[in-house]
């Protein structure tokens, strides 16, 4: 077994290899959707309620016949929510249609321009979910202190932003994520912001056990291209944070020492 594989990390104790998660939303058709989630080697395929059919509309293309749940985890997600009570009632509408599938990403946002969290509703959703029996992934600020209760209510993945949904701007708060990551006892995902595959790289640096992302892919000129790249971006970045990054220096040091060296 190679060393890649050894590597692996577990969600609600399911072991996972892929550590890049994607998203199913902006591509131009199903088979764009079905070419870029393979090409990015991912694992778990999150699907937002509110915005695919995954049944629920008998009469149009069900998202499920490109993306099959015996291939992928699915990952059910309640974007396009901006209260607890709309975001519970999604989750509980995913889990009817998928027959008692219990691993949900829960989103509360808190305002349409920004797509920034709402803390107190998230926290809120989470505990209702929590206490029924979901397993909550969760999407949230890059506040520690607030990532690090969601963990101790009992989520079992704390999904920090990096920059605003679909913003591409990368990762904004390096020194807050590493903060998350070294806190946690779950897995910390960064969720939201990426923009190219550097970006992907720098959270897999920075020590995060995963990358969720969709705009960055589906956005693309190429969206295919782009997924292989993601995906090479997330093995390089994490292959790099096990190696251990040599320690900045001021000044030059040269890669061929003097001592030694004969002269005329």
């Amino acid at each position: 077994m190679s060393d890649t594989l050894e590597d692996s990390f577990e969600i609600a104790g399911k072991t996972y290899h892929s550590r890049l998660l994607v998203g199913t939303g902006k591509y131009k058709d199903m088979d764009e959707t079905r070419d870029a989630l393979a090409a990015s080697g991912a694992e778990i395929v999150t699907i937002a309620v509110r915005r695919s059919n995954i049944g629920q509309n008998r009469d149009e293309p069900n998202i499920l016949d490109v993306v099959s749940p015996q291939r992928y985890t699915i990952l059910p997600n309640t974007a396009g929510c901006y209260d607890a009570k709309t975001a519970v009632r999604t989750c509980r509408l995913a889990r009817e249609l998928l027959d008692g599938h219990n691993l949900v990403k829960l989103e509360v946002l808190g305002d349409e321009k920004t797509l920034f969290p709402d803390i107190v509703q998230t926290l809120e959703a989470a505990g209702e979910l929590i206490a029924d029996g979901f397993d909550v992934m969760v999407y949230t600020n890059d506040d520690p202190i607030i990532a690090k209760r969601l963990e101790e209510m009992g989520c079992v993945a704390v999904m920090p932003l990096a920059a605003p949904i679909g913003s591409g701007l990368g990762i904004r708060n390096r020194f807050n994520i590493r903060t998350i990551v070294e806190n946690a006892r779950v897995p910390i995902l960064v969720d939201a912001g990426v923009g190219t595959a550097s970006d992907a790289a720098v959270a897999m640096e920075l020590g995060c056990d995963g990358v969720l992302m969709n705009t960055a892919i589906a956005a693309a000129r190429e969206p295919v291209l782009m997924a292989s790249a993601m995906r090479k971006a997330i093995e390089a970045g994490r292959e790099a944070y096990r190696a251990g990054r040599m320690r900045p220096k001021r000044f030059a040091s040269a890669s061929s020492p003097l001592d030694g060296l004969f002269f005329d």
